[in-house]
């Protein structure tokens, strides 16, 4: 259970001295049956994965967390939450993504879920990543449900400053998401402004609208640390592992 628990910040500093790293990005409701997911992962495993992500934005029951998780122990590969709310978390699971959405309207996307969640955290005993989670462009239901306000994709030096407030929070991980399913991604001056800011030990992740293996590469070269894909798994899962691969060789 957990094996990987209190031990993944050090294992994703150490990988990315090499290539970009991947996150594939489980919604558990859109996952099937066991063994569906079962396959799912086998596949993604294998073509070079670095991570799990949990989470999404609406209808997530813990049981259903749960579920994936158990799933996700069965390979040699870390399990880190991203949850949309509470329900969200799993005693199982090896890390946490405590993501504050630094540009939502509502203060509870900020910091109140966080009230509720940190005694349940601490509880389970998971490793946390502190997150500074910015919703850029489209946004998708994440930013719907999170009462955001995208940050224009013309406006990357705003990006660019909530990334460094995050920093100047104390957070380690800054997450720029365009949106499950965006029809484009962030935009690559932004990430590419976000890492001039950045200090080299705080780590960059984009997801949302990366949908091929050039966008990928971009995506990385212009300073992201860490590439999430989503949708793509779920679509087109030979597709998703070209992109992993395109990574991998740099």
């Amino acid at each position: 259970m957990a094996k990987w628990r209190g031990k993944v910040a050090q294992y994703l500093r150490e990988k990315r001295r090499g290539t970009p790293l991947h996150f594939t990005l489980i919604d558990p409701e859109k996952v099937g049956n066991e063994q569906d997911l079962r396959n799912l992962l086998d596949n993604i495993v294998s073509c070079g994965t670095d991570a799990i992500l949990i989470g999404g934005s609406t209808a997530i029951l813990e049981s259903d967390v749960d579920r994936v998780v158990k799933v996700v122990e069965e390979f040699d590969i870390p399990s880190i939450l991203f949850p949309g709310s509470v329900a969200g978390l799993s005693r199982y699971a090896d890390a946490v993504l405590f993501i504050s959405l630094l540009n939502s309207e509502n203060p509870y996307f900020i910091v109140g879920a966080h009230v509720y969640a940190a005694p349940i955290i601490k509880r389970y005993g998971l490793e946390v990543l502190p997150t500074g989670y910015i919703i850029v462009g489209y946004g998708g239901s994440a930013g719907f449900m999170g009462y955001a306000r995208p940050i224009p994709y013309e406006k990357p030096e705003l990006v660019a400053a909530y990334a460094l407030a995050a920093q100047y929070l104390g957070m380690r991980y800054v997450y720029l998401e365009a949106g499950s399913g965006a029809p484009k991604p962030v935009p690559l001056e932004a990430i590419k402004m976000c890492r001039s800011v950045l200090d080299p030990d705080v780590m960059l992740i984009v997801g949302g609208g990366i949908r091929d293996p050039e966008t990928a590469r971009n995506i990385a070269r212009s300073g992201a640390d860490i590439i999430v894909t989503g949708t793509v798994v779920e679509q087109d899962l030979d597709r998703a592992c070209r992109i992993i691969k395109a990574l991998k060789e740099g």
